[in-house]
């Protein structure tokens, strides 16, 4: 069974690691875009998503450990 301590762990975990990937690829790819290098919004586009998707992630590896009934 997932305890109330694994639901605020990935709700903390998937909050930071989601913030600093898309923090990184947005900031680095507004950086190259400004700059005049167009691949830049190669990283910019994408980044939310990708921190989401972080998040989905994490949260289904917590699901795995319920037991199949509550699903």
């Amino acid at each position: 069974m997932v305890t109330r301590e694994e639901i605020l762990v990935l709700g903390l975990t998937a909050g930071t690691v989601g913030s600093l990937v898309g923090g990184l690829m947005l900031g680095v790819g507004l950086g190259m875009a400004v700059q005049g290098a167009h691949i830049g919004w190669l990283l910019v586009i994408p980044a939310a998503p990708i921190s989401g998707m972080l998040g989905y992630a994490l949260a289904r590896k917590l699901a795995k450990k319920l037991p199949p009934t509550v699903l």
